[in-house]
């Protein structure tokens, strides 16, 4: 299985943007889990339908919009510029990229997680006298990793294999923004490149039954703990 730099550069930068875009919004993604579950709302099912719009809209509408919210003219993009932040065709805009067509995965899965809570646990610890936040850290979070860890999994295999939002917001430049799945595609479309697009594509395969493995031995893990 033969790679060229590029190629090696293109597999480092796909583990680096998933990494970045799965640790980037896991707080995010648990505070709003978090909203939905225990918190009455008048904008609850507004919320709900924000949160997983991404999963309805195909991945190029997502990159265009951010597209124009992180662009020259957008005043995401101009703040960004006063502070002399470059994001557009960076591996950064990749991240957010990644980061906003996996968020309803990941809170969705914490969601669920959250949901499988006995209410009379955290009841019996507001009624002793516990904070919110007390409650929070001491009694949600706790019973909520198994949720957090399988939202964590799907969008870590989510953001590896993200093509659209990425091609939009951040371009196909080798050894710049180019991951696994942009340069597969680049090879795909020359006459000479299947063999190297095969390679990605077993190397791509690699990574997610590795991170299917990890993600059935913590969970298992986590389960034993549990039931202890």
């Amino acid at each position: 299985m033969q790679m060229t730099p590029e190629d090696i550069t293109a597999i480092w930068l796909s583990l680096k943007v998933a990494l970045s875009a799965t640790a980037l919004s896991l707080p995010f993604g648990f505070a709003v889990a978090w909203l939905l579950v225990f918190k009455t709302l008048r904008g609850k099912v507004v919320l709900e339908v924000l949160v997983n719009l991404p999963l309805t809209l195909p991945p190029v509408v997502i990159g265009y919009f951010l597209l124009l919210l992180f662009g020259k003219n957008g005043w995401a993009g101009k703040l960004l510029a006063e502070w002399g932040i470059e994001l557009i065709f960076t591996w950064k805009a990749a991240v957010i990229a990644s980061a906003v067509v996996g968020f309803p995965l990941l809170v969705r899965s914490i969601r669920l997680g959250m949901e499988s809570i006995d209410r009379q646990l955290v009841d019996a610890s507001r009624s002793l006298g516990a904070s919110w936040h007390d409650s929070l850290f001491t009694i949600i979070l706790p019973l909520s990793l198994r949720g957090i860890f399988a939202g964590a999994s799907l969008m870590f295999a989510r953001s590896l294999g993200e093509f659209g939002a990425t091609i939009i917001i951040a371009g196909n430049i080798p050894g710049r923004t180019q991951t696994i799945p942009l340069a597969i595609y680049d090879y795909a479309s020359s006459p000479s490149g299947s063999a190297m697009a095969l390679s990605l594509c077993l190397v791509s395969v690699i990574i997610s039954v590795a991170v299917l493995l990890l993600h059935e031995m913590l969970g298992k893990q986590l389960q034993r703990s549990t039931d202890q």
